[in-house]
């Protein structure tokens, strides 16, 4: 099973030793995004990030060190990895998954309305989003969003929409010391068919699903970013992207060994 999972990772960052990914068939650097000073709706873009937002916390992570964040940037600030290159999609359908080790208070530490710890998007969360974040309820909720873009002449769905495509993880109760795993894991989206279906785990147990409805994220993969750590503060590790969905067998292995994806192939 280890080898099968090693297998189907195209991308993965330990942050044991640098703020950077340590395998993918993209850029592994981090770049930010910032909101454009005159332009409504532009964005502006630097490489690299904030070392006094963002640092590597050796030894303090979930396996070896971990990413920490610290601050949240101005201007939207929030930083990246290019997703060319580094995740399997494909306009004709695709599958695959995330996995990341958190850890944070969200009730404490966070300082803003709204915390994404992963979202991969081009045009925003609920305009072509796969993304697990914190809201502003008090307490807040966890949720997991897969968000189909918006057609052409369309409105994107409101996160407050009955149907919209979330799993809502009332309260879930993390605190400051204590490790959880996220695992988001997806099948048939961009098919053009009511066939899609997310799943999301919270330290390997499966807590909801969305299924038979058409996703399609319909990516323009020069402009999508695996956007991390938006808006939040703490520890964040071991984040990977598969190009499959993994079975409840695969995460539950993942789970068990936290520095599975530091072995070598």
């Amino acid at each position: 099973m280890s080898e099968a999972i090693l297998k189907a990772a195209i991308f993965y960052a330990s942050f044991d030793e640098t703020a950077a990914a340590d395998r993918g068939k993209g850029s592994l650097e981090f770049q930010t995004r910032f909101n454009h000073p005159t332009e409504k709706g532009a964005f502006r873009f630097e490489k690299g990030f904030d070392p006094k937002a963002f640092h590597i916390a050796k030894g303090r992570g979930i396996h070896g060190g971990a990413l920490e964040a610290v601050d949240v940037l101005p201007d939207n600030g929030r930083i990246f990895f290019p997703a060319k290159g580094n995740l399997a999609f494909a306009k004709d359908g695709w599958s695959g998954a995330l996995s990341v080790w958190i850890n944070t208070d969200p009730e404490k530490l966070l300082k803003t309305t709204f915390c994404d710890p992963i979202q991969i998007t081009e045009n925003g969360a609920n305009n072509g989003g796969i993304w697990f974040d914190f809201n502003n309820n008090k307490p807040r909720d966890m949720r997991m969003g897969v968000f189909p873009a918006a057609k052409e002449g369309e409105k994107a769905i409101a996160e407050t929409d009955p149907d919209a495509p979330l799993v809502v993880v009332p309260n879930p109760g993390f605190k400051e010391g204590k490790w959880h795993h996220v695992v988001i894991t997806w099948t048939n989206l961009d098919t053009g068919k009511k066939d899609a279906h997310a799943i999301l785990y919270i330290d390997a147990k499966k807590i909801g699903a969305i299924k038979d409805r058409e996703l399609a994220m319909r990516w323009d993969m020069e402009k999508t970013g695996i956007y991390v750590a938006v808006n939040y503060i703490g520890l964040l590790d071991e984040l990977a992207l598969f190009d499959r969905a993994l079975t409840a067998g695969e995460v539950e292995a993942l789970h068990r060994e936290p520095g599975l994806l530091a072995r070598k192939m």
